[in-house]
């Protein structure tokens, strides 16, 4: 089942703004949160499908990514079609501040957003995205390829564990809101009692405060390091698309969700190919005997090398189509075709005896321009070829 568009999920036009996609999350995510509709998978399911939309639409790049190019656009290497959470906890931890805190507070007696255990609790700070660029051949572009690099980026702490502390005893319990990472509040408004739910400000929600912070990463959680990742490039790719890897940027600080890996790949240039779309083009040139009585030439493809047959009489101008020799779609089933421009040589420097010889057929009848007026122009070849 083909995935819905994310402005149709959010209600949402393209030029809809940040705010605005902001605010259209939070009324679908609360038209159909679990605690509203419990039991109702279909229900969680489209507050899941919400937050996916959500993810994407609030991020500038990937949106930018996704009006390009639509659910294929996160598709390789992605492992989650370029969404983080894979679970309502991760949801939570991940868009409980868009929500509010003290919207579910509101809304379900008290309970607040939920988190790690329903504590609410929230995790660190989120780690940044990172962006790298892979240059790739055409060779590697038609059939898809697996790439290993080396990233320089922040790991997470191997000493710590991620969590910034010097031991475990060094980890205690908020003493403000008692590892809840909320805190509750209970007001006197004109219409009766109102309790509201905010994020803890001594530990910031995570419902634990460090006491003395590991030497290694200095409390944060993460060090500065490498890591070498395998980068799975699907087939058809272009120059300037961005592939996205979740969860392969920085890692968090103290524990927090780690960024994407953004990919942006390059095209390495042939030495006798060009690109045009899904399309090869290749300029042939040849002699003006071959283009009169017709030969049999090698060109090269993206695959290797193949013959062709140039029938006698060739007129230069003339464009060969070999079918699906070009790339294919991205997470598609169509291929471009190979183009072959046929440009017959005219010699620019000829000795005495060439220049008598072709004095005496300048004569010829044959060789008047004779052009067949049902023939079609090269603006109209050009366009037939790439329609």
């Amino acid at each position: 089942m083909s995935k819905r568009d994310y402005y149709e999920i959010l209600g949402v036009n393209k030029s809809a703004s940040a705010d605005e996609i902001k605010k259209a999350y939070r009324k679908v995510a609360m038209q159909f949160h679990p605690d509203r509709n419990p039991g109702d998978k279909s229900a969680e399911e489209k507050f899941k499908e919400a937050a996916e939309a959500y993810e994407v639409l609030s991020d500038a790049d990937k949106k930018a990514k996704y009006d390009r190019y639509g659910h294929q656009a996160f598709a390789p290497g992605s492992g989650g079609g370029g969404f983080h959470a894979s679970n309502m906890e991760d949801i939570f931890s991940q868009f409980g501040d868009i929500f509010g805190d003290d919207m579910f507070g509101n809304f379900f007696g008290g309970g607040g957003r939920r988190g790690g255990g329903g504590t609410g609790r929230s995790r660190g700070q989120r780690g940044s995205n990172l962006r790298i660029k892979v240059k790739l051949t055409y060779e590697e572009i038609a059939k898809g390829v697996s790439k290993t690099v080396k990233v320089k980026k922040y790991v997470v702490c191997s000493t710590c564990g991620g969590n910034g502390a010097k031991d475990k005893s060094s980890i205690q319990t908020c003493g403000t809101c008692g590892g809840s990472g909320q805190v509750r509040r209970v007001q006197n408004t004109f219409l009766g009692q109102m309790q509201t739910v905010t994020t803890c400000p001594t530990c910031n929600g995570e419902g634990s405060t460090v006491t003395a912070k590991c030497t290694a990463c200095k409390g944060e959680g993460r060090v500065y390091g490498e890591e070498t990742i395998n980068i799975e490039i699907p087939a058809g790719v272009q120059e300037g698309m961005q592939l996205s890897m979740n969860g392969k940027g920085n890692a968090g600080e103290r524990g927090g969700l780690p960024g994407d890996l953004i990919i942006q790949i390059e095209e390495e240039q042939h030495a006798e190919l060009h690109r045009d779309g899904l399309n090869v083009a290749y300029d042939l040139h040849i002699s003006f005997p071959d283009a009169a009585f017709g030969a049999s030439v090698e060109v090269p493809t993206i695959d290797g090398r193949a013959k062709i047959k140039i029938p006698a009489g060739t007129q230069s101008g003339k464009i060969f189509r070999l079918k699906g020799k070009g790339f294919p779609e991205v997470q598609g089933y169509g291929k471009g075709d190979q183009l072959i421009y046929v440009n017959v040589w005219t010699p620019q420097h000829i000795s005495s005896e060439e220049k008598e010889m072709l004095e005496k057929l300048s004569n010829s009848p044959n060789f008047k321009p004779q052009p067949d007026k049902n023939a079609k122009s090269f603006f109209e070849r050009v366009k037939e070829a790439f329609s």
